[in-house]
Parts: structure tokens; sequence; C-alpha cells
């Protein structure tokens, strides 16, 4: 079983910084991929940014050049650094990854609980 744990949410003011951050655990034997996704009151869930080996990353259009994905494969942890936030990303954040818990050549798909993050104007 793999657990995915979320830290670093929180209230911060406009044109704030945040830090998050998501450690996996558990019996696997590699990460292929991880990234966040985040869902705003009444919205979908959509993809914020990933990173996938050997580190090539993703990021919407909305979070270009402000927010920063970064992995740690020794730690399994990924990490959201986000800058100059504004109150529209306000949302739920999830991490997710992508995971090779049996010699397959699909991984499986986890999801982390989620961490509020609220940016006031």
């Amino acid at each position: 079983q793999v657990q995915l744990v979320e830290s670093g949410g929180g209230l911060v003011q406009a044109g704030g910084s945040l830090r998050l951050s998501c450690a996996a655990s558990g019996s696997f034997f590699s990460i292929k991929y991880m990234g966040w996704y985040r869902q705003a009151p009444g919205k979908q869930r959509e993809l914020v940014a990933t990173i996938a080996r050997p580190g090539s990353t993703y990021y919407t259009d909305s979070v270009k050049g402000r927010f920063t994905i970064a992995r740690d494969n020794a730690k399994n942890t990924v990490y959201l650094q986000m800058s100059s936030l504004k109150p529209e990303d306000t949302a739920v954040y999830y991490c997710n990854a992508g995971v090779f818990t049996r010699a397959t050549m699909i991984p499986d798909d986890y999801w982390g609980q989620g961490t509020q993050v609220t940016v006031s104007s």
C-alpha cells in the first residue's frame, strides 16, 4: 500500500508564498511521476503541475512563472513552491503520483488527502 501525505497549506495574503510538500511512503519499486492538482469550490479538479523522471515538468498556463515543482527522489517527495499567489489560486490541493508497486509497465495512480490553500485579497 502506498500513502501520500501532504503538508504546507494555509492562509496567505495575495502576493504571498507557500510551499506544499507531499511524501510517498509504503511498499513500492519506484515512482514514475508526481504532481499536484487543485479543486476550487464548485469547479472541477484541474492539473496544476507535474514532474516525471528524469525531471521533465509541466505547468498549467495560469501558474507558469509563479509556481515551481521539484522532486527529491531520495525522499520520495514532491514540492510545489507557490509565489505571487492570487485569490483565484484558492483551492484544495491534491498530490498525485504514479507508483510502480508491481512488475508492470503501467504505474498505479495514488492520491493524497488534500490540503487547503486560501489566498485572501
